[in-house]
């Protein structure tokens, strides 16, 4: 399994999928990403994503995440 650990973040982050294909797990359930999709992971929620193919995707996060690094974790 090529999942990585579900995390849950302090924003919320929404994103576009410009090819590829993954699966977001997100509380429980898994949501196919495939290009044109959209999704969202509220602020707190317990998810991670399983890539099933090369994927390239567009994301952007309320507030926005660290400058360097992303998070801390």
């Amino acid at each position: 399994d090529d999942a990585k650990p579900e995390s849950s973040r302090d924003y919320e982050t929404v994103g576009y999928v410009i090819s590829g294909r993954a699966e977001l797990h997100l509380e429980g359930q898994m949501v196919l990403l495939e290009p044109g999709d959209s999704w969202t992971v509220p602020k707190g929620a317990s998810h991670t994503y399983r890539i099933l193919e090369a994927f390239t995707a567009v994301e952007a996060t309320h507030p926005p995440a660290q400058v360097h690094g992303r998070d801390e974790s």
